[in-house]
């Protein structure tokens, strides 16, 4: 049994090697709106290329050298069959080695060590075998023998744990959900006891907080952490609030927003808190306008953040889109806020941050 002491899972601010993108294509719940989805991939490939390394997985008719319009950084394509597209809930979780010193705020660089990460492979299950996956629950190991990441590979494949389900300080908290980490088909018959002592092994953190109460409907993850409450520097959540009490989601998430507030830091701090808005709902398209769709789990907390940006989603409601905007801004204060319009992606129930997955330095081969 592998343990992972000397190491954790680092913040997503911290500087990063690059961002994997796995790509639609008609084999995948895409084909009836493939050119959509493939335009706001592009946008999305478009901005992280300006600023980091773009790892492309997709399948055999995709092009092997893929021009990405106003790239700055290093493009890789490698040809992958795939379920899906959801790259944060089948990539690697990466470790880094632990410093003396963990920064608190984000810095301009970050100091290498002669240890490498430590990439972890762990199960997909399809959020708890609700969809096929496994081509995707494949890709991490491909993609180590075929040298597009750097590090040492640590097979994780006897426990299940999608990226977007945690959240790092870097200095060893872990936030999740009971909701979705305790929902059936993920790690049964373990107990909730159980579950938190494997991601403490396992991530080589110090605690874990339980999230209780959050719940965006529509949501096929079971409560993924990365759509309601987002850690940012400086001990500071963004998380999703909601000023409608006749909204369905209101109660919910009234009451993650009391346990936030209850909160304490590893030293006994409170947290700073930045509410983000509750966007309007939005449906699923319906055959006649007699009939309304679905709602679907639209956030603005399922952003991305990468060297010197945070990508965040929008939905063409332009007086929410921009407080969002603000309210991120107010909590990555150095970094350029960057809309990326996500209205194709909460049609298959996730967002931006669902699509992506950041390396953090040395994880990435030619970053």
């Amino acid at each position: 049994m592998i343990s992972n002491e000397g190491y954790r899972l680092p913040a997503e601010w911290e500087p990063q090697s690059g961002v994997q993108l796995t790509w639609p294509h008609a084999a995948t719940d895409w084909a009836p709106m493939l050119d959509e989805i493939t335009a706001t991939y592009r946008e999305m490939a478009r901005e992280i290329a300006k600023r980091e390394a773009l790892l492309i997985v997709a399948p055999e008719e995709f092009p092997s050298s893929y021009e990405v319009q106003g790239a700055k950084c290093k493009v890789s394509v490698v040809h992958i069959e795939t379920n899906d597209t959801w790259a944060r809930d089948h990539a690697f979780i990466t470790l880094v080695p632990t410093e003396q010193n963990c920064p608190r705020t984000p810095v301009p660089s970050y100091p290498r060590t002669s240890e490498t990460p430590r990439l972890l492979d762990l199960c997909f299950n399809g959020w708890g075998e609700k969809f096929e996956a496994d081509l995707d629950n494949a890709i991490n190991r491909r993609l180590y023998d075929a040298g597009c990441v750097s590090g040492e590979y640590v097979d994780c494949l006897d426990f299940v744990l999608e990226g977007g389900s945690i959240e790092s300080d870097g200095r060893g908290t872990i936030f999740t959900t009971t909701q979705c980490l305790m929902a059936p088909h993920r790690n049964q018959p373990l107990s909730q006891q159980q579950i938190e002592d494997e991601l403490l092994r396992r991530l080589g953190a110090r605690r874990i907080v339980w999230i209780n109460h959050g719940n965006l409907v529509g949501d096929d993850t079971d409560g993924h952490i990365d759509t309601l409450v987002r850690i940012c520097p400086d001990n500071t959540l963004l998380y999703v609030g909601c000023d409608d009490p006749d909204d369905e989601q209101y109660e919910e998430l009234r009451l993650m927003e009391e346990e936030l507030k209850a909160l304490r830091t590893l030293d006994g701090r409170p947290y700073r808190l930045l509410r983000l808005p509750s966007p309007r709902p939005i449906y699923e398209r319906a055959e006649s306008r007699e009939q309304r769709g679905d709602r679907l789990p639209a956030t603005y907390a399922n952003f991305l953040i990468i060297n010197g940006a945070v990508l965040y989603p929008t939905y063409d409601q332009p007086d929410l889109d921009a407080e969002a905007a603000r309210v991120i801004a107010e909590a990555f204060p150095d970094r350029e806020v960057v809309g990326i319009d996500c209205r194709s992606i909460i049609r298959q129930h996730g967002s931006l941050h669902c699509c992506t997955m950041q390396y953090p330095l040395g994880a990435m081969r030619n970053e």
